[in-house]
């Protein structure tokens, strides 16, 4: 078999049954490469140890956090607030050679390609606001009142920003520039923790919840920038999606819950670009 681009997210090894998941994530090839979205663990050391292992195995990974790994838990020896805790995430990627939003994009020419891996840290700014609301405080005051509230509110912090939505939009303007700069003629592969659009959030059980799951700043960035696949998580709603003729991949695995009641064994690796693109790897 030929090298794969493979992609995979919230793997939540702080759940037990999560790990012999992920220790089964192995390579097809010598050359594959894989994508973590986001979403590995909330402990420093077990997103670090997890990352790791990863690397040991696939020829490149590439991550991007999710909103767990950006929390200050309290059992986690690593206290570091808001900005300096992702700073401190790069610096321990760097460290074992793994691909960050902070990183010169990847270009993979594999099968499939060429194409450019975009990894990005955008946040969220509760503009995919709870239906029946049309501002931030009706949205939260709406969740509070059914019960559907994010553990962000208490466990991510904005530090030094004043608000989450004031990162997410200093992440955004960021992001933007950089993305403005690459080749138009290179098709990309757009990799964020929150969907990029708020379409994927309309099947969610609680439609509260969508309010911490992306901005509508990013919602034509597949279109702007020559997105081939985007590839999300955090929704723990694997499925294939198309918006606007791009293919949007969610390549969570969740909790054990979750994939228990999808049935047999769990394969979250998806292939983005190589072999079967768009299946289970």
């Amino acid at each position: 078999m030929g090298a794969s681009l493979l992609a995979v997210s919230d793997l939540h090894v702080s759940f037990e049954d999560n790990r012999p998941v992920v220790d089964r994530l192995r390579p097809g090839s010598d050359d594959d490469w894989l994508i973590v979205a986001g979403d590995v663990g909330e402990i420093f050391h077990d997103v670090e140890q997890t990352l790791r292992t990863l690397r040991d195995r696939f020829s490149t990974v590439i991550w991007v956090p999710g909103n767990h790994e950006l929390w200050t838990h309290p059992s986690d020896p690593v206290q570091l607030r808001g900005e300096a805790r992702y700073e401190a995430l790069v610096r321990m990627c760097r460290d074992n050679d793994i691909v960050t939003p902070e990183d010169p994009y990847r270009l993979w020419d594999g099968p499939g390609g060429p194409l450019l891996v975009v990894p990005l840290f955008l946040l969220y700014d509760y503009s995919f606001r709870a239906p029946g609301t049309t501002t931030r405080e009706e949205s939260l005051r709406k969740a509070h009142e059914t019960g559907v509230v994010c553990t962000d509110e208490m466990l991510l912090h904005p530090d030094p920003y004043p608000s989450r939505e004031a990162w997410c939009w200093a992440r955004v303007a960021a992001t933007e520039r950089r993305l403005a700069a690459i080749d138009p003629d290179v098709p990309t592969v757009l990799v964020s923790h929150w969907p990029l659009v708020r379409q994927p959030t309309d099947v969610l059980w609680y439609p509260e919840f969508a309010q911490w799951c992306g901005t509508d700043l990013s919602a034509d960035w597949h279109t702007r920038f020559g997105a081939s696949v985007a590839v999300y998580g955090h929704l723990h709603i694997p499925r294939t999606t198309t918006y606007d003729g791009v293919r949007f991949e969610e390549v969570s695995l969740g909790y054990p819950r979750e994939w228990r009641r999808r049935g047999g064994e769990p394969r979250p690796m998806r292939r983005i670009a190589g072999g079967d693109a768009g299946q289970p790897a």
